[in-house]
Order: structure tokens, then sequence, then C-alpha cells
């Protein structure tokens, strides 16, 4: 079969193996970017807070169920699924009414959260605009699911271009785009979250920093970045903020390295190091510009369980003792299921046989380092925000395995390339 063919197989496949769980993948989060998305519709305050409560609710009752079914306890008592889903709504409705009577009807989001709280949702139309389209024409519970199938499906191609671009042969481009559908990139993009377009977005900068390093075709690389920076800023400025920062740091890290080793730096360095200074930049000023929360304000929300309780006088200094405590926790517990540092290893690694592309890899993925930095919650769900630092081992060890499949003669199909150094 032809490669193309491949790719659509494994994300059809891919799409069957997600209809085992429609419901029930959505985080308290997800309410907001499903009320900002019917809002975009035309969707009323109420309409939208109607449908996104019956929707959150609903995959509780589904969750429930589930659990249910398999308790060896309760297996065997009433489906509490209909006594989950009166109470959530109850719940859910309350906490909306109160708010709404109190007059906090401002924004695209249905007040499900004190309104300082949904000001942090309320400068995040990225995903609720890719959102809207799916849930108008299917519905919410449909709607959410294909995009996310699409989505994730979006970044496991893109990881396939990257590999490619760098002349991975075929078969390992395709695993490549396997590792992200089955690697917790996948998992966490097929929730109702942002995550999902950031891996996607950061997938297409690498593949223009690809695009750039192999020459192959500079300008059209550049805008590449550019434009994943600029809808980076839409989804999450944070994010955009940290992929610039790091992108910037990798350019400047390859430019020195060539000319210490008494080689010419490259245009191509230099070029990505300042699209990454020019995003950096742009989201600072931008983000000052609209009056976006600060980073003091995200660090109040953090310590004080999403504003529930009086702002903190000294929030620095108990956001960085926060941090140690944090990372010696994460630590302990990756050292126990050494799953993660495992693939990391393996994917900086693979990430040497191209090395001035990896360095720009690496870079990517320490924006899921910072990402977690900035959060550092240890019962966030499903360890979500370091999701980003999965893409090395994504790219890393479909490379790493480049010599093995070489020495088996397994023909590398389409047209030669040459490597990205």
């Amino acid at each position: 079969m032809r490669p193309r063919t491949w790719v659509l197989l494994l994300a059809a496949l891919f799409a069957l193996m997600q209809l085992a769980t429609v419901e029930g993948r959505d985080t308290p989060d997800s309410k907001n970017y499903v009320s900002y998305a019917l809002s975009l519709t035309g969707a009323d305050e109420r309409e939208a807070a109607a449908a996104t409560i019956d929707h959150y609710c609903a995959g509780r009752a589904a969750m429930a169920h589930r659990a249910q079914l398999v308790d060896v306890v309760r297996f065997h008592a009433p489906d509490p699924a209909p006594r989950v889903l009166e109470e959530c709504r109850e719940q859910e409705w309350r906490q909306v009414e109160a708010r709404l009577a109190a007059g906090d009807t401002g924004g695209r989001t249905v007040p499900f959260m004190p309104e300082r709280f949904m000001r942090i949702f309320e400068v995040r139309p990225g995903y609720p605009l890719v959102l809207a389209p799916f849930v108008a024409l299917l519905g919410v519970t449909w709607g959410v699911w294909t995009a996310g199938v699409l989505i994730t499906c979006a970044g496991g191609v893109l990881a396939y271009l990257v590999l490619r671009t760098l002349a991975a042969p075929v078969p390992l481009a395709l695993t490549g785009m396997a590792l992200y559908l089955v690697l917790p990139c996948g998992t966490t993009a097929m929730r109702p979250m942002t995550e999902g377009l950031m891996l996607a977005l950061t997938l297409a900068a690498l593949w223009g920093c690809s695009l750039v390093l192999g020459g192959t075709r500079p300008r059209a690389g550049l805008a590449l970045v550019g434009g994943a920076l600029f809808a980076l800023f839409t989804v999450k400025h944070s994010q955009a903020l940290f992929l610039g920062a790091c992108l910037a740091a990798a350019g400047v890290a390859v430019a020195v390295r060539r000319r210490w080793r008494g080689t010419p730096a490259g245009r191509g360095p230099v070029a990505l190091a300042a699209v990454g200074c020019a995003g950096v930049l742009g989201t600072v000023l931008v983000s000052r510009l609209l009056d976006y929360p600060s980073v003091s304000e995200s660090v109040q929300d953090l310590l004080t369980d999403h504003f529930a309780r009086p702002d903190r006088e000294r929030p620095w200094a108990e956001f960085f003792q926060l941090q140690g405590n944090f990372w010696m926790e994460w630590a302990r517990r990756q050292l126990w299921e050494p799953l993660f540092l495992a693939a990391l290893a393996a994917g900086a690694l693979g990430a040497r046989r191209r090395p001035a592309f990896g360095v720009f890899l690496a870079a990517a993925a320490c924006t899921g380092i910072l990402n977690q930095a900035g959060h550092p919650d240890i019962n966030i769900w499903g360890d979500r925000l370091i999701t980003l630092a999965w893409l090395l081992p994504v790219l890393g060890v479909p490379l790493l395995l480049e010599p093995v499949l070489r020495r088996a003669v397994v023909p590398a199909q389409g047209a030669p390339m040459e490597p990205v150094g």
C-alpha cells in the first residue's frame, strides 16, 4: 500500500478504538471550553449552560456506571448512573444559577466558577473556535468526540510528516505516528481540553524547523513556525511564550555550537531563533495590551484553589516552596515507575542522529516541563500538563531504530532525502 494509505489506516483504526469511550473524558475545565464553543454557535447563556451541564453530567454518570460494573462488592447493585446524573445536574445548576443571579453574565463562558477564574478561559478562544462547528453540526457529545479524534489524528499525521522531512524511512515515520497515538499524547489529546491543539501546533512548529534546517523550503518552514506560534497564542498564550523562548534558545545553541566547531552557523538556526524571539516579544506585548491574566494571577489561582480562598500575602515564596516539594515527589514517582524517564532517554539518544533538529526537538519537549512547573499540582488530571515532553520519544525513538531498520535491509519508500543535520 502507498504511505498515505497506511496513514489513513492508522487514523481510522485509532478512531474506531475511541468509540469505546465516547463519554466520560471530560475534566472540570472542559465545561468552560464547551460552553465557550456553544456561545460561538449563537446559544445564549442558559442554553449553553443547559447543554454543557447535560454533557458533563452524562459523562460523570457513564463513568459511575462503568465503575459499578467492575466493583467486586457492588457490581450486582442497581445502576448508579441515574442518581449520579441527577445529583450532578442539581449541583452544577445551583452554582450557575447563583452566579447568574448575582449578575455574573459577562464573557463567552458560563459562570461555573468565580469571575477571576473564568477570565483565564476567556482569553483562550482557539480551542472553542475549532470545537464550535463540530458542536453545531453534531451536537455536544458527538461534536466533542469527533473534534477530539480529528485533532489527535492531525497530531499523528504531523509526527509522520516531521519524520519524513528528516529522511526517516516510511516504516519509521509510521512508527512515530503510531507512538503519538498510543502514548499519553493520544490519550491527552482526546480530552476536551487545549492540550490536543497544543501538541499538534508544537509538531507543526517542529515540522517548520525541519524544513528550515534541511534547506528544502526555508521560507515555508519559517512561515509554519510563525503561524504555529500565533495559533498557540489563541489556544494558550503561556504555551506560545514557552515555545518561542525554547526555539530561540535552541537556535542560539545550534549556531554557537557550529561556530565553536569552526563551521558556519548557517541562516536556518539564526532565522528560527529570530522567529522564536519575535514570538516571545509579540506574546508579551499583545497579552499586556489585551490585559490578559498575569503570571501573579495564575500563581494566586493555584494557591487559593481557584480563588475559593483569600489571596496569599507571599505567593511567590509559597510557590517556590511548593515547586521543591512537587519535583521531589514527582521524581520519586518516576523512579518507582520509570517508563517516562526511559522513554525520554531513548528519545534523546534518537534525536542525536539529527543533531541540529534534535536540539529543537528537545527544546519543544522542554515546554512540557515548563508547563508543569507553572502548575505544580501532583493531582492534576493524568499528568496532562507535562504531555508535551512525550514528543521527544515520539520523534526520537523512530530515529533511534533507524540503524536497525537499515541493517535489516528494509527499503525506504518514496524519494530519498538528505538527513537534516
